[in-house]
């Protein structure tokens, strides 16, 4: 079964979580009180957004079709770029001659509070075949997209997200979940917090089951779902029971609240297999390729009543797309490897997001869509 670890190392994190829940009691207690009657605390987040990175770099050159697919270094190398640059830049006031809209508009972006990842970061489940050091996709997402210095790497926070390409493939039949494995520790060592063990970029709440986890910046509660909440494939443990304490936990004061996953709404994730045409569409009636209605009530269901405010998401790589479905506001930005990314500002009475490109390798951008709205506080 997906994540399963053995009867040892069950037990040690058993421990670990046990006494890490009660060093959190009073945190826990801190934030109860504040939910029977105390202010939300002041929001002002700007944030970023990418997905599918695919990372292609096995160690004698790279995967099959990514050169042809322009799934490069240098490609991620102008993401980087782009992402760097991003705090330099004011929220444009116009996109190609129509006015944006927007609250911060003619306003200096800033330094990002951090780079969230809606999944992909691997062509293909870290590049292993069938020993570990014949693939180094992995490897080379950290070395593009985890906090450092230099023009070759991200300059701020990164919370890591996983789509189908890092948790779709299969290991060898003793250890099947060998790749999965190995993207969801990446997961855990870079945001899960233990008695002894600080993460360079802390959850603040984490699953240890499905490895999702949340964290807040101010009076914004944001959480990351991987492919989505509730997912069983392969094996895995479905994250609603944790999305739903998650929730009641630490957004029933009515705060705005940012969901992350890799699948959306959009014709693409929603396609279902067309027996006249062989294959999957928008139009198939068939099984589901990516995640299925019931999947969707079922995550809808454990939001009702809690202030979504958005969901931002990957998988299609080609469209930028700003849109809304069953009451939710989404965004999907391209794929960053063709240098997609969104940029988001929410504050205590409203939001502003815009979606743009990398221009070149210098980190100039060109941003191609616009939304706003605001709400009473």
């Amino acid at each position: 079964m997906m994540n399963r670890r053995s009867p040892v190392l069950l037990s040690r994190r058993s421990f670990l979580v046990q006494a890490a829940g009660l060093a959190a009691t009073g945190a826990l207690s801190h934030q109860a009180f504040g939910q029977t009657g105390q202010r939300i605390q002041p929001i002002d987040a700007t944030f970023l957004f990418i997905a599918d990175v695919h990372a292609c770099r096995m160690a004698s050159g790279l995967s099959p079709n990514c050169l042809q697919e322009g799934k490069t270094d240098a490609a991620l190398l102008r993401s980087v770029a782009a992402l760097n640059a991003i705090g330099d830049r004011d929220w444009p006031a116009e996109i190609k001659g129509v006015a944006t809209g927007l609250r911060s508009a003619g306003n200096r972006i800033g330094m990002p509070l951090g780079l969230v990842v809606g999944g992909d970061i691997t062509d293909d489940g870290g590049g292993q075949i069938t020993q570990p050091s014949e693939g180094t996709q992995l490897l080379q997402f950290s070395q593009r997209y985890s906090q450092g210095v230099g023009p070759d790497r991200v300059h701020m926070p990164v919370y890591v997200g996983l789509g189908n390409h890092d948790l779709d493939q299969n290991g060898p039949p003793h250890h099947v979940d060998w790749y999965r494995r190995e993207m969801r520790d990446y997961v855990e060592v870079n945001h899960r917090a233990g008695v002894f063990f600080k993460p360079p970029v802390p959850a603040t709440g984490y699953d240890v089951d499905t490895d999702c986890y949340s964290w807040d910046w101010g009076g914004l509660h944001l959480v990351q779902t991987h492919r989505f909440a509730g997912d069983t494939g392969h094996g895995a443990d479905s994250s609603l029971p944790w999305l739903k304490q998650d929730l009641a936990t630490y957004a029933a004061d009515g705060r705005p609240v940012i969901l992350f996953q890799h699948y959306g709404w959009d014709t693409f994730s929603t396609e279902r297999w067309d027996p006249a045409k062989r294959t999957y569409d928008e139009d198939g009636a068939g099984p589901t390729h990516w995640w299925g209605e019931a999947d969707r009530q079922a995550l809808l269901a454990a939001l009702k009543g809690y202030n979504v405010v958005a969901i931002f998401h990957g998988h299609q790589h080609e469209q930028s797309l700003i849109y809304r479905r069953e009451g939710l506001d989404l965004f999907k930005p391209k794929a960053a490897y063709m240098g997609g990314f969104a940029v988001a500002r929410v504050t205590s009475d409203g939001m502003d997001v815009v979606l743009g490109e990398a221009a070149d390798d210098h980190g100039e951008v060109t941003f191609t869509n616009a939304f706003s709205k605001g709400w009473s506080t």
